[in-house]
C-alpha cells in the first residue's frame, strides 16, 4: 500500500478509530482466553468486551501462532476498515531459546554473537506471530543498585552504540516486509532512564543537557541510525518533565534533531503516570501533554481513548497531530506487510520446528560461554575431569538461570549446573544445596561441609534469584545474601580448592567471595544453555574470553563508579598518599574492584610495541595505532584488545579515558598478531559548553590494553580547522593555538 492510500485510509477514519490506533492493550481485552495477561492499574475491572478498547490498534504480550491468528481474525471480522493489529512483546534476550541477559551479552564484546542472538529471537518470535520487540534497551548504566542494569549492555556510550546496532540488525534484517522471520525493533527508554537518583527504579533523573547529549544519547542515535522502527519513552523525568510528555525531548530532539520519524510508544502506564508525577491534573491533561509531545501509542492507560475525540472537537489539539501519529502507525504496519498478510509469520508448524532447535540451543550455549567473565583464577581452573568434585550452593540444581525479562522461556528447558557438570564427568559429583538463597539451616550447612570434606575440589554455585534484579529490582545492599557468605566462609575453612560461579544480574560487592575463593567465574544469568556453557568453561573445553562492560565496586559506597570519570582539581594519584586533602575515600580506593574491560583467560596475553603512524593528526586525516599481542600461554585463546583516548586539555573537563575502538583476536599458543586501529577526527569530538559538537586542538593520549586500567599510551597532537555541528547546520571554526574563535 502506498502512502497516498494510507492518507485516504486516515481520511476515512473516525476520531474514535484514530484514537483506537493510538492505544495499546493486552490481548485479554480482545479475545477471552488468549493468554494469562493480568489486567492491572487503570484498566482493572473493565469488561473484556468493552467496545472502546476492542478497536485498539496493537496488542501487548500475547504469543503463539494459533492464538495470534485467532485474535487477528476475530479483530478483522469486526473492524470496519480492516486495519490489522500489531502484536508486540518484550523479547529481550531470546524468545523460547533464552540467551544471556543483555549485560552479559555486552560482556562478549562480540557484535556477530549479539546480532545472531537477536536474529534467533526474532525468528522464533515471528513464527509465534509477533511483529515488534521492545528491545534493545540502550540506557547507559553506572549504578548497580538499579535492577535494570541487567537489561543494558553497560557503562560505555561507544560500546553500547556498537551493540545497539548489532541488536537492530539482528531483529530487523534488511527487508521487514518480505522477510517474515524478522521483527521491528523498539529502542528504549528515551531518555536517560539508566540514571535514576539513588539507583531506585522510576525515580527522578536530573542531569545537565550537555551530559545527556555526551553520554546518554549516543546509543539511542546508533540504534536509530541502524534503522530501529520504534522508540519507547522512559518513565523518568528529563529536566523536570516526564519523558512521555516532554515536548522538547520528543519533538525537538528526537523528531527534529535526530530525524526519527518512526513510531513513538509509551512504556506501560507512563501517560497516566504524569498525574502522580505532578504535571497533569487528570487523564485529559495527560492526553494533551502526550499528544503535544508527539507520542503515537499509549500503552495500557485510557487517556487517548477517553479524551482524543473531545479534545479535537473542542479545538484543544489539532486533528493534524492525531493524523500524523496514526500515519506513522499505519506506515509501520505497511512496512511489516500486514495489509497484504495480516497473519505475517504466524505459523504453528514453523514455530514448533524452529523454537528451541538444536541449532538455536548451540548458539545460546556458545554465546553464554563467551559472556561469562573469569574474575579470579589462582591456578585451580580449568578443572580436571578425573577429580572428585563437590557441587554446592543454591544454584547447583536450580533452573532459575534465565534471569529477568525471559517471559516466554520455560525453566523446564533450562540446563542446570549439575546437568552440565555431570555431562563432563565419569563419576557423578556430590551435590548439596548448602543454603537457600537468603536462608541457611544447620542441616544444610552440615551436609555441605561433609560433602566438601570428601572432595578434591569444591564448586560453589551462588547468586541472586531472578526477582532480585530486573525492573523494580533496586537494592541498597549489593553483596550476596549473608546465608551464602556464611556458606563460603565455612567451606573455606576446609582448605579445599574453592571455585565460585556467580549467577546475578548486576555487579556485586564481592567481599566475602573474591577473597575466600581460589577462582571466581561471573556467569550472570546465562539462559537456556546455562549449565552446559558453565561446564564448558570450568573444564577448559572453552577458554573464557568475556570482559566486563560495567565496573564492579569495592563497596556500594563508591557507587556510581565507572571508568570514564573526570579527574578533579585535587587528583588523589598526583598527591602524596599521606596528604589528607585530596579527592579520595579514607576507607576504600577510588577505583573499582574490577574495572570496565576486565576479564581473565586460561591463556596469557602480552602487549608490546604500541606505536602511532604519526605524532600529528592532520585535518580530515587519521592516525594508525598498532600493538603486538602475543599468546604466551599454553592454550589457544581469544583476546579483546581495547583502544582508549584522552583529551588532555579540553574546553570542558574531559574523562580520564574513553573507549574508541576494540578488536577481538584469536591466538594460538606462542602466536603474535599485530592489531591495528584507525583513529580519526570523529573520535575526538565531544559536546562543548555551548552544546556544539566539535573537537579541541592540542595534545591527546591514545592508549591500548586488555582493559581500561591496564593500558600503554602514546601522545599525539591535533590542530586543524574544526567543523561544528549545531542547530543551524555545519560551519567551520578556525583554531589558533589553543583558542577557539
Amino acid at each position: 500500500m502506498n502512502e497516498s492510500k494510507l492518507h485516504d485510509l486516515i481520511n476515512s477514519m473516525t476520531l474514535e478509530e484514530k484514537a483506537a490506533q493510538m492505544s495499546q492493550v493486552v490481548s485479554s481485552f480482545l479475545h477471552e482466553g488468549s493468554g494469562e495477561e493480568k489486567i492491572t492499574g487503570p484498566f482493572a475491572g473493565m469488561e473484556v468486551a468493552n467496545e472502546d478498547m476492542s478497536g485498539s490498534g496493537s496488542v501487548l504480550g500475547a504469543s503463539g501462532a494459533d492464538d495470534l491468528r485467532t485474535i487477528q481474525r476475530a479483530y478483522l471480522e469486526r473492524s470496519r476498515l480492516g486495519i490489522p493489529l500489531l502484536f508486540m512483546a518484550d523479547v529481550i534476550h531470546g524468545y523460547k531459546t533464552v540467551f544471556p541477559v543483555p549485560l552479559a551479552l555486552g560482556c562478549t564484546w562480540d557484535t556477530e554473537a549479539v546480532e545472531k542472538s537477536a536474529a534467533i529471537a526474532a525468528k522464533e518470535a515471528a513464527a509465534a506471530g509477533l511483529h515488534v520487540t521492545f528491545s534493545p534497551m540502550v540506557d547507559l548504566v553506572r549504578d548497580p543498585r538499579w535492577g535494570r542494569v541487567m537489561e543494558s549492555t553497560g557503562e560505555d556510550p561507544y560500546l553500547n552504540g556498537v551493540l545497539a546496532r548489532a541488536f537492530v540488525r539482528g531483529y530487523q534484517g534488511d527487508d521487514l516486509k518480505n522477510d517474515q522471520s524478522k521483527l521491528a525493533a523498539c529502542v528504549k527508554h528515551f531518555a536517560a532512564y539508566g540514571a535514576p537518583e539513588g539507583g531506585r527504579d522510576y525515580n527522578t533523573v536530573d542531569m545537565s543537557r550537555r551530559q545527556l547529549m555526551e553520554y546518554y544519547l549516543p546509543a539511542y542515535e546508533a540504534a536509530l541510525d541502524e534503522g530501529a522502527e520504534l522508540v519507547m519513552t522512559a518513565f523518568n523525568t528529563v529536566e523536570g518533565i516526564p519523558a512521555t510528555g516532554n515536548k522538547w525531548l520528543m519533538r525537538d530532539l528526537l523528531r527534529k534533531e535526530m530525524g526519527f520519524d518512526g513510531v513513538l510508544i509509551s512504556d506501560w502506564g507512563a501517560v497516566q503516570e504524569m498525574i502522580p508525577h505532578g504535571v497533569a491534573a487528570d487523564n485529559r491533561e495527560a492526553a494533551i501533554k502526550a499528544v503535544t509531545a508527539g507520542l503515537d501509542i499509549e500503552m495500557m492507560t485510557p487517556c487517548y481513548i477517553q479524551h482524543v475525540k473531545t479534545l479535537v472537537e473542542e479545538n484543544v489539539i489539532q486533528e493534524a497531530l492525531i493524523d500524523e501519529a496514526v500515519l506513522r502507525i499505519l506506515k509501520l504496519k505497511n512496512k511489516l506487510g500486514l495489509f497484504e498478510n495480516p497473519y505475517r509469520g504466524a505459523d504453528r508448524e514453523l514455530e514448533e520446528t524452529v523454537t528451541l532447535s538444536d541449532v538455536h540451543r548451540q548458539a545460546a550455549r556458545d554465546t553464554a560461554a563467551k559472556s561469562c567473565v573469569l574474575l579470579k583464577n589462582d591456578g585451580v581452573l580449568p578443572l580436571r575431569k578425573d577429580r572428585n568434585i563437590a557441587l554446592i550452593g543454591p544454584f547447583a540444581e536450580s533452573t532459575d538461570l534465565m534471569g529477568p525479562w525471559s517471559i516466554f522461556g520455560a525453566e523446564e528447558d533450562v540446563v542446570s549446573v549439575r546437568t552440565g557438570i555431570c555431562g563432563k564427568l565419569d563419576i557423578e559429583p556430590a551435590v548439596e544445596k548448602g543454603c537457600d538463597i537468603e536462608v541457611i539451616s544447620f542441616e544444610q550447612l552440615e551436609a555441605a561441609v561433609e560433602a566438601a570434606k570428601k572432595a578434591e575440589v569444591v564448586v560453589l554455585a551462588l547468586g541472586e534469584h531472578s526477582e532480585m534484579s530486573g525492573e523494580a529490582g533496586s537494592r541498597t545492599k549489593i553483596k550476596l545474601p549473608d546465608a551464602q557468605l556464611q556458606l563460603v566462609s565455612e567451606l573455606r575453612k576446609l582448605g579445599k580448592p574453592l571455585v565460585t560461579v556467580l549467577f546475578n544480574g548486576r555487579p556485586l560487592d564481592l567481599h566475602g567471595v573474591i577473597d575466600e575463593s581460589d577462582a571466581v567465574l561471573e556467569a550472570w544469568y546465562p539462559g537456556t544453555e546455562a549449565g552446559h556453557a558453565v561446564a564448558d568453561l570450568l573444564f577448559g573445553d572453552t577458554n573464557p574470553s568475556g570482559k566486563l562492560t560495567m565496573s564492579f565496586p569495592h563497596s556500594v559506597g563508591q557507587v556510581p563508579v565507572y571508568y570514564n570519570s573526570f579527574t578533579t582539581g585535587r587528583p588523589h594519584n598526583q598527591i602524596p598518599s599521606e596528604y589528607r586533602f585530596a579527592s579520595k575515600y579514607l576507607d576504600a580506593p577510588n577505583e573499582p574492584l574490577f574495572p570496565f574491560g576486565f576479564g581473565l583467560s586460561y591463556s596469557e596475553f602480552t602487549y608490546s610495541n604500541v606505536a602511532l603512524s604519526s605524532e600529528m593528526m592532520e585535518e580530515s586525516g587519521t592516525i594508525r595505532v598498532s600493538v603486538d599481542v602475543q599468546n604466551t600461554g599454553a592454550v589457544a585463546g581469544e583476546e579483546t584488545v581495547q583502544m582508549y583516548v584522552r583529551d588532555l586539555v579540553g574546553e570542558v573537563v574531559r574523562p580520564v579515558k574513553e573507549l574508541k575502538g576494540f578488536r577481538k583476536v584469536h591466538l594460538e599458543p606462542g602466536e603474535t598478531k599485530q592489531v591495528v586501529f584507525e583513529l580519526d577526527e570523529e573520535s575526538l569530538k565531544y559536546y562543548h559548553s555551548d552544546l556544539t559538537y566539535t573537537y579541541d586542538a592540542g595534545e591527546f593520549v591514545v592508549s591500548v590494553g586488555p582493559d581500561s586500567r591496564n593500558t600503554e599510551g602514546r601522545r599525539f597532537t591535533y590542530s586543524p580547522a574544526i567543523r561544528v555541528r549545531s542547530a543551524v547546520g555545519e560551519h567551520t571554526t578556525r583554531v589558533y593555538g589553543e583558542e577557539r574563535f
